[in-house]
């Protein structure tokens, strides 16, 4: 094996599948390089020194044989764990979120670091979030920005007028916020339009223009908090033409988990 088929780089593993008898295939998101794909040959072996460093949402230093049709990671070091997505299934499932989110919004061989970076602070920040749905909403801003879909909350996507403090709205199709004028003379029948408050305008915008740590003093109430998801998940949607499987497993787990509570007071939660 010469030197020049082996590299060296950091990866973040964002999903994985068996291969072959005991390998493992595994899709992996890289500083310098993008996405790739590699086989962690024998990782599903009880005995695989690689098995612990090539675990989902690992973050890892890698060294990888280029291959013919797959590369092949002959070595595996971690570098972050992040602990806590394993020990908390509503965490743990947001970062599926994050990961088929990042997932399905590239293609293999494009290297884009800030992305690279903005999956590895979201993987901590969940770790450490009091509130994941807050945390998802900054992260989908972001990302959407950093892979030419930045929504555009300041002016009317159709007239180009500055964005007035009133009741608005968001056209998906347009790839931002349409004004009442607008709305009224002629876009009223718009696919997917939909209204906006104000107040989800405004924390939209606070999201998008400020950095995490100030964002996530946020404080916001259920009823926002549904409504800005409703807007994003709208919006991505309409972009990849499919629905992600982490978000009906996610909306799932969130309606246990109010059962739950209601069912050990007695009375249905409100939310």
């Amino acid at each position: 094996m010469s030197r020049e088929r082996l590299y060296r780089t950091e990866a973040i593993v964002l999903k994985r599948s068996d291969f072959g008898e005991a390998d493992r295939l595994l899709t992996l998101y890289t500083p310098g390089l993008g996405k790739i794909r590699a086989i962690a040959k024998g990782a599903r072996k009880p005995t695989s020194r690689k098995s612990g460093h090539v675990e989902l949402f690992t973050h890892s230093q890698l060294l990888v044989a280029r291959g013919r049709n797959l590369d092949i990671i002959t070595q595996a070091e971690t570098l972050h764990a992040f602990r806590p997505l394993r020990e908390d299934l509503l965490r743990t499932t947001y970062a599926y979120y994050a990961a088929e989110l990042l997932d399905r919004f590239v293609e293999e061989g494009i290297e884009n670091r800030p992305l690279f970076d903005l999956l590895l602070s979201m993987l901590g920040w969940l770790g450490e979030s009091g509130d994941l749905a807050l945390t998802a909403r900054f992260y989908e801003l972001r990302l959407l920005g950093l892979v030419g879909y930045r929504p555009q909350l300041f002016q009317c996507v159709s007239c180009r007028a500055t964005i007035e403090p009133v009741n608005n709205f968001f056209d998906p199709g347009r790839g931002g916020v349409v004004c009442p004028r607008c709305y009224d003379g002629g876009l009223r029948d718009s696919i997917g339009l939909q209204a906006i408050s104000l107040n989800a305008l405004k924390v939209l915008r606070f999201l998008q223009t400020r950095d995490y740590e100030t964002c996530s003093r946020l404080r916001i109430s259920p009823g926002l908090h549904r409504d800005l998801e409703t807007v994003m998940q709208r919006y991505i949607t309409y972009i990849l033409e499919r629905n992600l499987k982490s978000v009906a497993f996610l909306q799932m787990l969130r309606r246990q988990t109010l059962e739950g509570k209601s069912d050990e007071h007695g009375f249905h939660t409100r939310v």
